[in-house]
Order: C-alpha cells, then sequence, then structure tokens
C-alpha cells in the first residue's frame, strides 16, 4: 500500500520506510514461534531435560524469570530511549541479544548436563525479543499519522504471525521431517539436524531486521527535535511517568485491562494445546497442525481488522475482538466433537492479531511525542507482571474440578475482566490537524 503524497509532504515516513518497519515484525517473530513454542522448548523438554514432566516445570520457571526480568527493565528501556531521542540503538542491542543467545543454542546437546545453558539461552533470547519491542513499538507514532495507526499496526502484527509460520514451515521441512535432504545430509548424531534448526532461526531473525536499520528514520523528519530538546535524566522520567498515570486515569485503566485479557490471551496459546490433546486425545503432530492453524488465523485476522481499527479506534477494536474470543472459547470449552473444537479455534485465532494489533494502535494514540518509550515500557510491563495467573489459575481450577473444561474456563474469566476494565478508558479523539505537526 502505497504512502498518500499528503503524509509524505508533512514528513511521515515513505512506503520503503515503513514496510522495513513492518518486515521487522516477520522476522522477529520466528523467535516466538520456532523457539519458545514449537521446535526449541519440545526439544529441551523431551530430549535435553531428565524427562519431560521435569523439563516443563523448568523451562516454565526460566521463562518465568525471563519476565520478571523484562517487566522490571521495559520500563527503564522506554524511558532512556525518550531521554536520549534514540530508538534504534535499544532495538539493535534486543536484536543482537536474542540472535546470539539463539545462535548459542547450537552448542546444546542432548544431555542434561546441557539444561541450564539451555535455559539461560531461553530467557537471555527471550529477554532480548521483548525489550527490542518496546522501542520498535513507540517507532510506529513517529512514523505515520494517527489515522492510519491502525492500519499500520495490523500489517505489522499480521506479517509478524505470518512470518513466525513461514520460518516454521521452512524449518519443519528442511530440518525436522525425516528424509530431506538437509536432514540426511547432516545426520541426526547429537540432534545436529534441531541445533542448525536453531542458528538458521537466528540467521532469519538478523536477516529481516535490518531493513528496519537500513531505510526506517528514527523519526520523521518534520517531528524530529532530538537534538532540540534538553536531555533527562532516564530515571527521573520514569518515576515521574509512574507518578503521572494518577492524573491519566484512561492510560492506568488501559494497563491494567491490558493486563487482564493479554494474560488470558497468553494461556490460551500455550495450554490450548495441552487442552486439546488431554479432552480430544489429539497426537502430536495433530497438535502441532492446531497451533499451525491458530497462527495462521491471528495472522490473516490482524491484517483482515487494520482498517477496522482506523475507522472505529483502537478501543473499540479490542473490545470487539474480546467479545469474538469469548465466543470462541466457549465454542470450543463446549465442543462435542473436534471438528467443533476447530471452529472455536479458528474464531480465536481469527480475533487474538485485531486485539494484540488495537492494543498497540490505542496505546500510540494515547501516548505523547516525548513519553512513547516509556508508556510502551509500561505496556510491556502490562503484559509480563502478572503472567503467571492465567497459568495457575487454569491449574487450580483443573485440580479442584477434576476437569480440563473447567480448568480452561478460567481465562473466560481474564478476557471478560479485561473487556469491563477498557469499557471505562475513553479514546483520544482524533485530530488530524495535528498529524501534520
Amino acid at each position: 500500500m502505497a504512502t498518500p503524497p499528503e503524509d509524505r509532504r508533512a514528513g511521515f515516513a515513505s512506503r520503503r520506510a515503513l514496510w522495513s518497519w513492518v518486515v521487522y515484525d516477520w522476522g522477529s517473530n520466528a523467535f516466538a514461534t520456532v523457539i519458545q513454542t514449537f521446535v526449541f522448548a519440545t526439544f529441551f523438554t523431551r530430549a535435553v531435560a531428565p524427562d519431560p514432566t521435569t523439563g516443563q516445570s523448568w523451562w516454565s520457571w526460566a521463562m518465568a524469570i525471563a519476565a520478571v526480568c523484562i517487566a522490571v527493565l521495559a520500563p527503564i528501556t522506554g524511558a532512556i530511549a525518550d531521554s536520549t531521542h534514540r530508538r534504534k540503538p535499544w532495538i539493535a542491542a534486543g536484536t543482537a541479544l536474542c540472535v546470539c543467545a539463539t545462535a548459542c543454542m547450537w552448542l546444546i546437546r542432548p544431555d542434561s548436563g546441557w539444561a541450564l545453558a539451555a535455559l539461560a539461552f531461553g530467557a537471555i533470547g527471550t529477554l532480548g525479543s521483548e525489550l527490542a519491542l518496546v522501542p520498535y513499538n513507540a517507532m510506529l507514532a513517529d512514523l505515520v499519522p494517527r489515522r492510519r495507526l491502525g492500519s499500520w499496526s495490523g500489517y505489522g502484527w499480521g506479517a509478524g504471525y505470518l512470518g513466525g509460520l513461514a520460518c516454521l514451515v521452512v524449518v519443519l521441512l528442511l530440518f525436522v521431517r525425516e528424509g530431506t535432504p538437509v536432514r540426511a545430509w547432516l545426520g541426526d548424531g547429537d540432534a545436529i539436524h534441531l541445533r542448525t534448526a536453531f542458528v538458521f532461526c537466528a540467521v532469519w531473525y538478523a536477516g529481516f531486521s535490518l531493513p528496519l536499520f537500513l531505510f526506517t528514520p528514527e523519526q520523521a523528519p518534520a517531528t524530529r527535535n532530538g537534538g532540540q530538546q534538553q536531555r533527562e535524566n532516564p530515571f527521573t522520567r520514569l518515576i515521574r511517568g509512574l507518578r503521572g498515570l494518577r492524573r491519566r486515569p484512561d492510560v492506568l485503566r488501559f494497563l491494567v485491562a491490558r493486563l487482564l485479557y493479554i494474560d488470558g490471551m497468553a494461556t490460551l496459546f500455550q495450554l490450548g494445546g495441552v487442552y486439546a490433546s488431554g479432552a480430544f486425545d489429539m497426537d502430536a503432530s495433530r497438535v502441532l497442525y492446531f497451533g499451525i492453524t491458530l497462527t495462521a488465523a491471528a495472522g490473516i485476522g490482524a491484517i483482515a481488522f487494520s482498517r477496522v481499527d482506523d475507522r472505529i479506534g483502537g478501543r473499540r477494536t479490542v473490545l470487539l475482538g474480546l467479545a469474538a474470543l469469548c465466543v470462541g472459547c466457549g465454542v470450543a470449552l463446549l465442543a462435542p466433537s473436534e471438528p467443533w473444537l476447530w471452529a472455536g479455534a479458528v474464531v480465536i485465532g481469527t480475533f487474538v492479531g485485531p486485539v494484540q494489533s488495537g492494543s498497540r494502535s490505542l496505546m500510540a494514540r494515547m501516548a505523547s511525542e516525548e513519553e512513547r518509550g516509556e508508556l510502551f515500557g509500561l505496556f510491556a510491563f502490562s503484559g509480563k507482571v502478572m503472567s503467571f495467573l492465567g497459568p495457575a489459575s487454569v491449574g487450580l481450577v483443573t485440580w479442584l474440578s477434576g476437569s480440563q473444561r473447567w480448568g480452561m474456563t478460567s481465562v473466560l474469566v481474564f478476557l471478560a475482566g479485561g473487556g469491563l476494565v477498557l469499557l471505562t478508558v475513553r479514546e483520544p479523539e482524533q485530530e488530524p490537524e495535528q498529524d501534520a505537526a
């Protein structure tokens, strides 16, 4: 989609710069899909850890530690980026940390003696990828006018899901599936075919991140003012910003709402395969196809609803998505047979993308230019600080009821609770005259 001439005259980014920003999402999501979800996490629990149960427990703890570090460091990173008026160096640092940790996974052998190193690389990679997203998300409002935040946020989220899926398909076809020429050439000793796949994932992430650094400006020319503003201690900015949330109740309520519904959505993706496997006796290959279907639907949904966000706003887009997610969850939980489960999963996948994309565009609309990094740091904080609540609630209800279906109903509480809090949030009025400021 071309950038309208009036936007370029107003100082916003060119089409090449915007698509370079989108391509970063395409590349970075390979880590979440291949490493965190499908391939490396499975390799660790089945081949590196002493047994699958211990492996799942250790991996969960490592991700929890990474989440705590992200919750602490993300607001600080955002405040520093605001203070220095530079976002690319922080994106580069987080990207390099994740890429290096992913490449180092080649060292991991299928032996429990490598468990600690595997957990360390997984946690470090997670930390790097999430910290890079703080200034990356904050860049969006520097590049496009407010009336088009929803479109480009949707393109980015959609590209992320589809890029992660594309990388996963390549990994499966080249390195995982038996009988492929690459796997035959590499052999299976010490799981070298899988370890090579981790290096491929690192190269994928690094390669698709380059256009952002080459072609996307720090800020559009008309809004770049870093040289004119006095730099301020980032910790002073952060403390003042946290105190200032009391005077900005809509931002505070939005962060609380997102804390709830993002926890519910994360739990759906973390435990959806477990639920499908246990409640419907799906084998590993069908669970994998189930996850691929969810991911593909999420990418398509994010792109399809990107223009809807521009027309009705991020808040209404998120509320619409949360309502649809509740319906999809209800269908999946009440499903009498596997086809009904797949129908509910497609609904869930289709509306996960719009909820995440709408959340990003809403945060961009609510943040002023001087505080974007800081608020997107808190945005990341809200997505991680209570991330243990969803899985813990599902586990507790499952244990008390003895039913996987009843256990997964906990997710509905988080989704509906987040939606109810979001109803109290007012989205800023779109002001076209400020787009050219």
